[in-house]
């Protein structure tokens, strides 16, 4: 399975020919990598060029490593959290620009939506339902229950993530939603009005669903996306000139 390392890039030529290994199914989850012993002679490396390499592999969630008689480099199974861990770092760090989020919310979100439109069950009608009627009481109840009313709103995105059925725009927009407060927090400013027009999107939305015209649940989550943007632009453009 492995060959000597090329020895002008010993380093990357492990982690690649490990990696690679991994990804084409030559080894699989469970799977313990050969004894250090080996894979030196195997790569024609040192210990210590070797055990960084594997640190490497263990860094992007490749493979797990553990100590003791039976211990070792055992391969653990491909997910999309380590692609999630980068992005939560990269919203948490507010390297993102408020547009640039937008930008980026606008498109995964409209089709995340029109997949949804096209498989709802009237299983999953009932969740966006109740998620619906949750949101109504809140607005209906007022300011006070601002913060609850952002948690249903991520919510019911997280819902049409769910019923879109694709893990992997899953697995981003629950990286999204667990950090967006950092930006709402800083640049939505806390009006009944905003809670009114999130509901009326968000009734719009599950309509669209329910009678699974994807093309007008594409367009009317991009639209909700770009108004919120919107809402936040003025605070925005307020707080970087006063920092």
């Amino acid at each position: 399975m492995f060959q000597q390392a090329k020895q002008s890039r010993v380093f990357q030529d492990i982690i690649n020919q490990i990696q690679e290994a991994i990804l084409e199914g030559k080894l699989k989850a469970g799977d313990k990598l050969p004894a250090e012993r080996k894979l030196k002679e195997l790569f024609q490396t040192s210990r210590g060029t070797l055990r960084e390499a594997l640190r490497v592999l263990e860094q992007k969630g490749l493979i797990t490593i553990k100590t003791g008689t039976n211990g070792g480099a055992i391969v653990k199974n491909v997910t999309t959290q380590k692609i999630s861990e980068s992005l939560d770092l990269l919203i948490r760090s507010q390297k993102v620009s408020l547009n640039d989020l937008a930008q980026f919310r606008k498109d995964v979100e409209g089709i995340v939506t029109g997949l949804a439109a096209k498989k709802a069950s009237d299983e999953n009608m009932g969740a966006l339902n109740t998620i619906l009627q949750k949101e109504q009481d809140l607005v209906e109840t007022g300011i006070d229950q601002w913060d609850n009313f952002i948690d249903t709103d991520n919510a019911f995105h997280m819902e049409l993530a769910r019923i879109a059925g694709n893990p992997i725009y899953e697995s981003i927009l629950q990286t999204v939603h667990d950090n967006i407060n950092r930006y709402y927090n800083r640049f939505l400013v806390k009006e009944h009005q905003i809670m009114i027009k999130n509901y009326e999107d968000m009734c719009a939305i599950v309509e669209a669903v329910e009678n699974r015209d994807h093309v007008r649940a594409r367009s009317l989550a991009r639209k909700h996306v770009k108004r919120f943007n919107k809402f936040m632009e003025a605070e925005n453009v307020d707080w970087f000139q006063q920092n």
